[in-house]
């Protein structure tokens, strides 16, 4: 098989969905409920008051919310039920990327970031509707050959574990993804 650059590169642009809907923090669940019925979606992301992406919110994390009980949906707000810290993409990664960050994860979901801005949201089923060209198009260009080599693992954008700033570039550090001067300063 020939190796994995003589692929079309299939971005996570071209597969996102967009716009994405969003609640603020101090939205009811019983309303975050409602919209993602209204909208037919699997998930909202959260935001604070300027309108920075802050976390999300899933049916599972619905589900659990009924499931514990003692919960009022009117009193309960999003930012009491959303998964955090949110770990977000640039819209220029591959979508085989996109996969193996939502595996790394455990995550079936990555909202997409561009110049500090929300632009979309890939899910995991995002990408399984693809998946059947990517297998036609490896199917036609099969040969023996080398595999191409992996190719560098981009970096992740999102909110630093510890100094909660945005970061282009997060790195992994002790269990916690970092920015840069955070990680300097673990390292003085």
């Amino acid at each position: 098989m020939k190796g994995r650059a003589d692929l079309p590169k299939i971005s996570v642009r071209e597969v996102m969905s967009s716009p994405v809907i969003t609640v603020r923090k101090g939205e009811s669940a019983m309303r975050v409920a409602k919209l993602m019925i209204d909208n037919g979606i699997g998930s909202v992301v959260v935001v604070d008051e300027e309108k920075r992406p802050i976390g999300i919110i899933t049916e599972r994390d619905i589900v659990k919310m009924l499931a514990s009980g003692g919960f009022d949906p009117e009193r309960t707000r999003a930012e009491d039920i959303m998964s955090q810290p949110l770990r977000a993409i640039s819209p220029e990664l591959g979508i085989e990327e996109a996969a193996k960050l939502m595996r790394r994860f455990g995550v079936k979901r990555l909202p997409i970031m561009e110049k500090g801005a929300l632009i979309g949201i890939i899910s995991s089923g995002d990408i399984l509707r693809v998946t059947p060209s990517i297998i036609e198009i490896l199917l036609e260009r099969s040969v023996i050959g080398p595999p191409a080599p992996e190719p560098k693992a981009a970096p992740l954008m999102g909110y630093c574990d510890q100094c909660g700033a945005w970061s282009d570039g997060l790195k992994l550090k002790d269990g916690q993804y970092l920015c840069e001067d955070c990680l300097s300063d673990l390292e003085a």
